[in-house]
C-alpha cells in the first residue's frame, strides 16, 4: 500500500502538532512556581519566629496551600510525558535547578547565621523564591525544547 507523500507529510505533521499539545498540557505552569516560592517564604519565617503556634499555622498553611497547587496542576494534566522524552539532559537541567537553589539558600543562610544578622534563614530564602518563581518557567522552557527536539519514534 502506497501513501502519498502529501499524506504522509500531513500525517507526521498531526502527530508533532499532538506531541506538543501533550508536552505543553503538563508543563508546570508559571503560577505555580510563584506560589510555592511565595509559600517557602512564609513557612521559613513561621519556623524562625520561634513561636509554636506560629510555626503551627504556618505549617499547615504551607501543606494545604502546597497540597491545592499540586491538585490544580495534576488536574490540568490529563495525560503524562514519559519519562524518557525529557531524557538524561531534562533530568541534569531538573538536578542543576535544584541545587543550586538549595546550595544557595543553605550558604547564604549560614553566612548570614555566622554575621549574627536576625532571622538569617527568612533572608535566605528570599532570593532562593525568586531563583524558583523566575527560574522554574525558564527551565519548563528548556524542557519544552528538549521534549520537542527528541524524535518521534523511540528506540525499538
Amino acid at each position: 500500500m502506497d501513501i502519498p507523500p502529501i499524506d504522509a507529510e500531513l500525517a507526521l505533521a498531526e502527530v508533532r502538532a499532538r506531541r506538543e499539545q501533550v508536552i505543553d498540557t503538563n508543563l508546570v505552569p508559571g503560577w505555580f512556581w510563584r506560589a510555592v516560592a511565595m509559600l517557602m517564604v512564609l513557612f521559613v519565617a513561621a519556623v524562625e519566629t520561634g513561636i509554636t503556634w506560629v510555626i503551627a499555622v504556618g505549617a499547615v498553611a504551607y501543606g494545604l496551600g502546597l497540597g491545592a497547587v499540586i491538585v490544580a496542576v495534576v488536574r490540568k494534566a490529563r495525560v503524562q510525558v514519559r519519562p524518557d522524552l525529557i531524557g538524561v539532559r531534562g533530568g541534569l537541567a531538573i538536578a542543576a535547578f535544584t541545587i543550586v537553589l538549595v546550595a544557595a539558600g543553605i550558604g547564604l543562610g549560614f553566612a548570614l547565621e555566622a554575621l549574627g544578622v536576625p532571622f538569617p534563614a527568612t533572608l535566605a530564602i528570599l532570593p532562593v523564591a525568586v531563583g524558583f518563581a523566575f527560574g522554574g518557567p525558564k527551565l519548563m522552557g528548556h524542557l519544552r525544547k528538549l521534549m520537542m527536539s527528541r524524535p518521534l519514534a523511540g528506540a525499538r
